[in-house]
């Protein structure tokens, strides 16, 4: 079994992830590595935030390891919250909050159009990779389920009638932006590059 270095320490993140990934890999948080500090997020794409963790895991430890962002891109907001999904309404990771200020800035608006966006950044012996997954869908009106975390309780994918929070993890991980972007990532890894 492999090991990967995942840039995160964040529990659901890697419970999905590790789902997708199967057994033929283990995660590695940044916790069993021993790096507790915040790592930077300034760049203004998600795809920059994600390069920026991968490079600075790199850097420190000098392994192979791969960080992810994630988006919500709201039309009607002209694509926010997008890279700053999650400090929308405060500095820290307030889901609730989050949520609430999202309601209130769609108050009335009938184009709740909107999508998720995953970018993965690999680094493989000190080469550099992106994948990207997404998945189209609406805002709903009002927070719906117990699943899941961030935007999923009100984030309806196409062609669904729930939330992300209303449905199981492996219904979600099926169809979902970052289970799309881990899959890509999965596939580049079988495929004899590690």
């Amino acid at each position: 079994m492999k090991k990967l270095i995942f840039a995160t320490n964040n529990a659901h993140k890697l419970s999905e992830v590790q789902a997708v990934l199967g057994d033929a890999f283990t995660l590695v948080t940044l916790r069993e590595c021993g790096i507790t500090e915040d790592i930077p997020e300034t760049a203004d794409t998600l795809e920059g935030n994600a390069l920026q963790k991968a490079r600075y895991i790199y850097e420190k430890l000098g392994a192979d390891c791969f960080a992810d962002d994630t988006g919500l891109e709201v039309d009607a907001l002209n694509g926010a919250p997008g890279v700053h999904s999650a400090r929308y309404a405060t500095d820290g990771h307030d889901f609730a909050a989050n949520n609430c200020l999202l309601l209130k800035n769609l108050e009335g608006v009938e184009n709740r159009t909107a999508r998720f966006r995953t970018v993965i950044a690999l680094i493989l012996g000190g080469k550099e990779y992106l994948f990207e997954g997404r998945v189209e869908g609406t805002i709903a009106t009002e927070e719906a389920g117990c699943e899941g975390f961030g935007y999923d309780p009100l984030f309806v994918p196409s062609g669904e009638i729930i939330t992300f929070a209303q449905m199981s993890a492996e219904a979600k991980n099926a169809i979902s932006h970052r289970g799309r972007a881990v899959a890509k990532l999965v596939k580049f890894l079988k495929d004899g590059k590690l």
